[in-house]
């Protein structure tokens, strides 16, 4: 419960932070809603302490919502620093040149965020039918899903490749090992006993689902080759000698729009969104005639003893 506390606070700490930069004293006139904190000049009401709570990342939203501990916390936070920015302009700090630019950059990153959620987003957040079914229709590969097989398999392992006598040892002890099988030894037994595949031996071989592509082009030919339930011959790849037993096999398919439709919505959604702000911030760029310097940023990280920006 700390840590999680610890992490939510973080996250408090930085929310609060941009309110406070961001903000100005409280005036006469706003006191309308319930105060539920002050410090000088400074107010915060239940409305405005919930729309800070609301601007968290979900997960951190739900937690200080349903935990009256985590609440106080969170208010407790917005004092402190509310406190801290007061006692800094006490000393003139919000005077300095470096501290007032990077307040401006502050500033400009809590507006355009407030920009994206006032303009971008109410203007890009539905999708229709037709758009859904469209991107379906014409992307039906991202949603299909390949064959797969789920087998076990021994392995006796040959460490020098080239030495001809560890190639016979290894084919030799395996074919015992699969005379057992065949008389109706278990072969997730076995595979515990004699697999030296450190990956999968404790699970009894086990290597779980897998489509090709996954696997060793050799053990990969021979696995999909397999009926459920049957054991290979021998396979040859260059880590040894292997049995292989298929438990299951599950054909290649695709996902019916119902099952990605919500996923497509996202998708689009955030394709659209992307788009407005590229074409938003095309138009400010002839607006307000930018000009980028990049090959100065080559010729600053170049000359940095380090290796860096070379920039404070």
């Amino acid at each position: 419960m700390e840590r999680g506390k610890r992490k939510v606070m973080g996250m408090c700490a930085a929310v609060a932070a941009a309110v406070v930069l961001a903000a100005a004293p409280v005036t006469a006139g706003s006191n309308d809603s319930k105060v539920v904190a002050s410090g000088g000049p400074y107010k915060l009401t239940l409305k405005e302490f919930n729309e800070q709570v609301n601007s968290l990342p979900p997960q951190m939203r739900m937690a200080i919502m349903q935990n009256a501990e985590l609440k106080k916390t969170f208010l407790e936070r917005w004092v402190q620093i509310t406190l801290l920015g007061m006692k800094a302009r006490d000393m003139g700090l919000d005077k300095n040149p470096e501290v007032k630019k990077r307040i401006e950059d502050l500033k400009n990153s809590l507006l355009a965020q407030e920009l994206y959620r006032r303009e971008i987003e109410p203007k890009t957040k539905k999708v229709n039918e037709a758009e859904i079914k469209k991107y379906y229709a014409e992307h039906k590969d991202e949603f299909a899903e390949p064959e797969m097989v789920k087998a076990r398999h021994i392995l006796v392992r040959v460490k020098d490749s080239k030495d001809q006598k560890s190639w016979k040892a290894a084919r030799k002890k395996l074919l015992e090992i699969k005379k057992k099988i065949d008389k109706g030894a278990d072969f997730a037994e076995m595979a515990k006993q004699f697999s030296e595949d450190p990956g999968s031996k404790d699970r009894g071989g086990d290597l779980g689902y897998f489509p090709k592509g996954r696997m060793v082009k050799s053990f990969e030919t021979a696995a999909f080759s397999l009926k459920k339930g049957e054991v290979s011959d021998l396979v040859k790849t260059p880590f040894g000698y292997h049995l292989i037993k298929v438990e299951d096999r599950k054909p290649g398919s695709t996902k019916s729009l119902d099952q990605v439709r919500r996923q497509i919505e996202e998708k689009l959604v955030k394709e659209k969104q992307r788009e407005a702000v590229e074409s938003m911030i095309a138009a400010l760029k002839k607006k307000y005639s930018v000009k980028m310097n990049t090959k100065l940023l080559e010729e600053s990280s170049s000359a940095s003893p380090h290796g860096g920006m070379g920039m404070k």
